[in-house]
């Protein structure tokens, strides 16, 4: 009698084991967001290379554009809580046409940038973690070169690399 409830048990275990193992299915929502991770980091780019070059009607369109891109983004990449905080920081850059105002609320979205950076595979390249001592600040850059966004040309090359963030394979 055991041997025939061993015997019952293990097929059963066996049977169970066998239809947790089918492959999981493909979800085509979240490869096909997968490429507004990248872009996310460009529109950052070119809304820190409005403010590097004081154009404050640039940064308000690209912080716009910032902010549909984090909206699409699958909340599988970048948790929900990330994408709501950063679409608040590009939204609060969006509505404002003061550069100064710009540059301060571009330090909160630099700080939530660089903790996605830190989290989540954003290029297949190196990104500079830059820092203003001036400002306390910090911001991404694709580059080595210094082109501080919070004082444009009046410090134009003020700042350091203070980490790289190495592309995750």
């Amino acid at each position: 009698m055991k041997k025939i409830f061993f015997i019952v048990a293990l097929l059963a275990t066996a049977f169970t084991q066998n239809s947790f193992a089918q492959p999981a299915p493909v979800n085509r929502d979240q490869s096909a967001n997968q490429p507004q991770v990248p872009q996310l980091l460009s529109l950052y780019y070119n809304i820190k290379d409005a403010l590097v070059a004081g154009n404050a009607a640039t940064a308000a369109s690209k912080a716009d554009e910032f902010s549909k891109a984090a909206n699409s983004v699958d909340y599988k990449v970048i948790s929900e809580g990330n994408v709501h905080t950063l679409v608040k920081d590009a939204g609060m850059i969006s509505a404002s046409k003061d550069v100064k105002k710009q540059r301060e609320y571009f330090a909160n979205l630099s700080t939530n940038m660089i903790a996605v950076a830190k989290a989540v595979k954003l290029s297949e390249q190196a990104i500079y973690q830059q820092y203003c001592p001036m400002k306390k600040a910090s911001w991404l850059s694709s580059e080595k070169a210094i082109k501080n966004p919070y004082y444009g040309n009046a410090m134009l090359m003020c700042g350091e690399i203070t980490e790289t963030i190495a592309a995750k394979p």
